[in-house]
């Protein structure tokens, strides 16, 4: 623990000293791209920032809600998530192997990983960042998967808690009492100070619905959906229904900026669509059929966050 706790300060110390020797810390740093756009949505910055781009995303295809044909590994690759809170982590036989290989794959191998153990669709995070803590929290509403959660190490002082859900679609009131849960198992481990996001494949027919209001308590609900490059912001399969969510707790939610792919810009995020995309070349290799692929039920969900590196 003591040898853990020492590279953690350590690996800070050096990206802080980075930061202040080159205004940057890290990958995705805040540069051109960004200029401008902390400054409408986020407290002032003075020192180092990097930017952190977080993912939900529901996007297996296929016949056996798994990853193994392909299409959501690219949608991957070419939105550039740092931390993904992934729905329906299947791949191949499971295996932590096969795992790794999918992680290696599809982002780098030096990204993290948790998947949850005995679920036939397990949820799990995937991070550019040092997993140090992870595991899952009992979903009473259903058998086949749980609520997976990990604690990252990700730059600056304040680590983050990502959870990844999957709610289930038989009735509001069953998703409420998911959303129930969560907020007494959030509040019952995640420290205040640090940053919380939940993401996943929420089932909500309506961006009212009485689970958002529940997860209200701990973290913020009220911002403009990310949107696709019509602006049109439904997220399952036809684009009708508010279905997937990146939320963030009010410390990170306060750093939100713009999401920018290659020539366009989002301000509240995007929902990657590459049925819709344009220029497709933006997220290669994502092919344009791939958010059509068979079962390809969700599409993929993405914020930014420019969040600071120095001492708080």
């Amino acid at each position: 623990m003591m040898l853990t706790l020492f590279r953690r300060s350590l690996s800070k110390f050096v990206c802080l000293s980075a930061a202040l020797a080159l205004g940057a810390c890290g990958p995705e740093l805040s540069g051109p791209e960004g200029a401008g756009l902390e400054s409408t949505t986020a407290p002032l910055l003075t020192g180092a920032t990097a930017r952190l781009r977080l993912m939900a995303a529901n996007i297996s295809s296929g016949n056996y809600q798994s990853y193994d044909p392909g299409e959501g590994g690219r949608i991957f690759q070419g939105t550039k998530p740092d931390v993904v809170m992934i729905q329906e982590f299947n791949y191949k036989t499971g295996s932590t192997a096969d795992i790794r290989e999918f992680v290696s794959t599809y982002f780098d191998s030096s990204f993290s990983s948790y998947r949850e153990s005995g679920a036939q669709i397990p949820n799990g995070i995937i991070s550019r960042y040092p997993i140090v803590e992870s595991g899952e929290w009992t979903d009473s509403e259903v058998s086949n998967r749980d609520f997976a959660w990990a604690r990252i190490d990700i730059p600056g002082p304040v680590d983050l808690w990502a959870v990844s859900v999957h709610l289930l679609t038989r009735s509001s009131g069953a998703r409420q009492s998911e959303a129930s849960q969560l907020v007494n198992y959030i509040k019952g481990k995640v420290p205040t100070g640090d940053y919380l996001a939940i993401g996943g494949d929420f089932n909500t027919g309506s961006r009212d619905e009485a689970a958002i209001n529940t997860l209200r308590s701990v973290v913020v609900t009220t911002n403009p959906p990310p949107v696709d490059c019509n602006g049109k912001s439904g997220t399952n399969a036809s684009r009708a229904k508010p279905y997937d969510w990146v939320l963030a707790d009010g410390d990170l939610d306060a750093y939100k900026t713009a999401t920018v792919i290659g020539t366009r810009t989002f301000p509240t995020g995007l929902v990657a669509d590459t049925r819709t995309h344009s220029p497709l070349a933006d997220i290669s290799p994502a092919r344009a059929g791939d958010s059509g692929a068979t079962n390809m039920q969700h599409m993929g969900i993405v914020r930014d966050f420019l969040i600071p590196t120095g001492a708080p």
